[in-house]
């Protein structure tokens, strides 16, 4: 997929992905095929110095995920018991 990328700094692809997805670092990883640590590296320490105004937009991004990250963790939590008891929704 690097090869797709026609030059454009990696992390500029991956805070524009982010932000248009409203994705996790996780899921981000997924779709391009790299690691999380690589992702995370890239949006927080690379995109600062090649794109500051999407590197903010980014690490408001990062943040709010950081901040919803208990609900999504107690969500599918909940709906793992859910299916083992055989309850629905």
């Amino acid at each position: 997929m690097i090869a797709d990328w026609n030059g454009r700094e990696r992390c500029v692809i991956l805070g524009e992905y982010l932000l248009e997805h409203q994705s996790t670092v996780r899921s981000a990883a997924q779709v391009f095929g790299i690691s999380k640590s690589t992702v995370h590296k890239d949006v927080t320490q690379s995109l600062r110095h090649v794109n500051k105004a999407l590197y903010i937009e980014v690490r408001e991004l990062l943040q709010k995920n950081k901040q919803e990250r208990h609900l999504r963790g107690g969500e599918a939590t909940r709906q793992k018991y859910s299916e083992m008891h055989g309850e629905s929704k």
